[in-house]
């Protein structure tokens, strides 16, 4: 079996945490577009790419690959805007693991807005 091309139909399960995903396609499509309304209503461009960070890691819109698609979006807004792109090289996958739960369980995004902070100085640091 394959992954599918499209948006998810039904739930997906995260370990380690209590937090449920949306398991129909219609709410999850409507939670997809919300997501793009807010992205697109703002201007900066780091805010642009924290909010599709979190919220496709949040929202889980398909069946496998949406940390990489989360990572890949917020990059590609990072670079429309002339800015470098995030590696998350030296992030600790427990650290980025429990700071994506903590927002998931509390919808507390301190932990992981530190680990986003802390990416953009190491590519400028690195990068330039």
């Amino acid at each position: 079996m394959g992954v599918e091309p499209s948006l998810r139909y039904r739930r997906v399960r995260i370990t380690g945490t209590k937090y449920q995903t949306l398991d129909v396609e219609s709410q999850i499509r409507e939670a997809v577009d919300d997501m793009c309304a807010l992205i697109n209503g703002k201007t900066d461009p780091y805010e642009k790419a924290l909010l599709a960070l979190l919220l496709i890691s949040y929202i889980q819109p398909f069946e496998d690959g949406n940390k990489r698609t989360s990572r890949l979006v917020s990059n590609a807004l990072l670079l429309a805007h002339g800015h470098c792109p995030f590696t998350f090289r030296p992030v600790d996958a427990n650290d980025y693991r429990a700071a994506l739960l903590l927002f998931y369980e509390q919808n507390n995004l301190s932990a992981f807005k530190r680990i986003f902070i802390e990416q953009a100085e190491f590519a400028v640091h690195e990068y330039f």
